[in-house]
């Protein structure tokens, strides 16, 4: 059935608007071609880079780029490129699958595959001139060429903008002279194209540029060692030096002055995918400690058959399980967004590939932050479950524990990306494309009101905790409504209280999203047949009312004082009420008993 404007939430309306189950996509929705491309994707990383993990971590930058040739043999490059530039042309959700179960077996080969698909082509397919699409784009798709993308600068890290790098038109108006140095740039050690971005004269924005890239004729171009990092140990990560590099005028990307867009926009998409690149390696770190755990016995008993160890599988599973669904979800209201305004006749599909994408840009920083500190959370309890062995490279846990760190780093901080998701919020409030102020001011006048002492009918399932997840965006509309009356614009230099809303905003999209998964499951295969997805949506909204809990009084303690600040923390106290506590012990009971039976992580 084909969406409409209706239909389709716009981005950051989830907080204001109620969405059925029957409205959201989850991976039991994928239909046969999206479980044969993954099944596809399974079979070559198991085949190709899972067994040879070892190698991985001693740096053999050869082996990463022969894996990156051969998944461009087998079409995985070119998911997203459009078919008439020798791409598959799929839609969003199988692009977010690919890079899904691409990315789990190591760090190294997914940073690789994530640079390549996404910020080192995909500009020029959003971006790039007709002739520009036909001269790199199938090149790319196939892995005949590697790309890069040179943003980064010594002094110019979170605030992209502000580059030092130069270009100078030459006398005849023909090309551009590229200086200046790059950094921390994947796949530099085996790029044949590098996108650009540098500054002219003194515009007030940097400019994008495709720059070809041959070692037998450099051009310029000088690159530092081979970088020494933390994980991602074979993910080629060098400095990239411009000295005169002559650019042709005709490889300027998009308009002078754009270059910042474009990083915005790319660093969009990254965001999303890095956020579905980070779920296989949770799943296959579940099944590693799962596994270890049912063979491993002390005091004559397997150790997953102790609470302890129960817990911490229970608790791994169910983070893994709810950035799926919040992932899957955002990903299917992209793609709708995207064939509706393609539809509609609006735009070309780069407009509204970037368009669609951009609406979401709040779930998209929202997703990046969780989902990366979910898998750092879950193989820093691997390394738990193993133990000392967990300590040791013979097990596979202790480089995924490195290779987890970068992800809260990279498409920019999970600090920036918890500022950045509350300061698209205000601005789409003020532009009028989310509602804020109407129901903000129905939650101040409710908080005056006498509140009802009616026990409500919580028998139908998930009734109550759909109850709980209207009175969590209330609360957020409240704190949040309340700090921006005091600071205005100013809001934005009081980063702590930005980042506590966002932690807020945060919990209540994943523990909507998890709520909605379990109840769709629910309806079509029977709660008997979804204790374990019912087990962890519950839990998973348990903990999000204790973070939402902590950042709201936090917020509210700091910024308010007096009758008003009673009123905020009797409101803080009110939204966050059950009435039926849940056993929380017996979820996680529910949960790892399934896990530790199929020996894997099984959802």
């Amino acid at each position: 059935m084909e969406a409409s404007e209706k239909d389709i939430l716009r981005g950051g309306q989830f907080l204001v608007k109620e969405t059925n189950c029957e409205d959201i996509f989850t991976p039991e929705d994928f239909n046969e071609d999206q479980l044969m491309m993954k099944e596809a994707v399974t079979e070559f990383v198991d085949r190709e880079i899972w067994v040879k993990k070892a190698q991985f971590e001693k740096k053999d930058y050869a082996l990463t780029e022969s894996c990156m040739q051969k998944a461009g043999e087998l079409g995985f490059l070119s998911v997203s490129v459009p078919a008439e530039y020798g791409g598959m042309g799929m839609g969003f959700v199988d692009t977010m699958l690919v890079c899904d179960y691409i990315s789990g077996a190591t760090g190294s080969f997914s940073t690789a595959f994530g640079a390549h698909t996404g910020i080192g082509t995909m500009p020029i397919t959003l971006y790039g001139t007709e002739e520009q699409k036909q001269k790199y784009v199938p090149k790319l798709a196939s892995g005949e060429w590697f790309g890069a993308y040179c943003l980064t600068e010594p002094s110019a890290g979170s605030d992209a903008n502000s580059g030092k790098t130069k270009a100078v038109l030459s006398n005849d108006g023909k090309s551009y002279s590229i200086t200046g140095q790059k950094m921390w740039i994947s796949n530099a050690g085996f790029c044949s194209l590098m996108i650009v971005f540098a500054r002219i004269e003194d515009d007030k924005n940097i400019t994008g540029f495709i720059v070809e890239y041959d070692p037998e004729n450099p051009n310029g171009i000088t690159m530092g060692e081979e970088e020494h990092k933390l994980g991602i140990r074979a993910s080629s990560t060098r400095q990239v030096f411009f000295n005169d590099t002559v650019v042709p005028i005709e490889n300027m990307l998009s308009t002078r002055g754009n270059g910042f867009k474009i990083a915005m926009n790319a660093l969009n998409v990254g965001r999303i995918k890095l956020a579905a690149a980070c779920l296989d390696a949770q799943r296959r770190t579940i099944t590693e400690s799962v596994k270890y755990a049912n063979e491993r016995v002390q005091f004559k008993t397997p150790i997953s058959s102790f609470g302890a160890i129960r817990q911490k599988i229970a608790e791994m599973a169910t983070n893994c399980w709810v950035g799926e669904a919040a992932s899957y979800r955002a990903a299917k209201n992209i793609e709708d967004r995207i064939e509706l305004r393609k539809h509609n006749g609006k735009d070309t599909h780069q407009e509204a590939e970037l368009k669609g994408v951009e609406e979401y840009a709040i779930e998209c920083s929202i997703l990046k932050v969780a989902v990366s500190e979910f898998t750092q959370r879950c193989t820093d309890e691997g390394i738990q479950i193993f133990g000392g062995m967990g300590f040791s490279e013979e097990t596979p846990i202790e480089s995924a524990w490195r290779d987890a760190r970068i992800a809260r780093i990279y498409e920019g901080t999970n600090e920036i990306n918890r500022m950045l998701s509350i300061g698209m919020l205000i601005k789409k409030a003020m532009k009028g494309h989310v509602d804020v102020l109407t129901p903000a001011m129905a939650v101040k006048d409710e908080l005056v009101g006498i509140p009802s002492f009616d026990v409500p009918d919580y028998s139908e399932l998930f009734s109550e905790e759909k109850n709980i997840i209207k009175n969590l965006k209330k609360l957020f509309l409240m704190v949040a409504g309340a700090a921006l009356q005091k600071y205005g614009e100013k809001i934005e230099e009081q980063q702590q209280l930005m980042l506590a809303a966002s932690d807020i905003l945060i919990q209540i999209y994943l523990a909507e999203s998890a709520i909605l998964r379990a109840e769709k499951i629910a309806q079509k295969e029977g709660e008997d047949q979804t204790k374990e997805q019912i087990a962890m949506a519950k839990l998973n909204l348990f903990h999000a009312i204790d973070v939402i809990e902590t950042a709201g009084k936090h917020s509210i303690i700091s910024f308010s004082s007096g009758d008003e600040q009673r009123m905020m923390l009797m409101g803080l106290k009110r939204y966050i009420k059950y009435v039926n506590m849940p056993n929380i012990i017996e979820l996680r009971h529910i949960i790892a008993e399934k896990v530790i039976k199929e020996n894997k992580y099984c959802f």
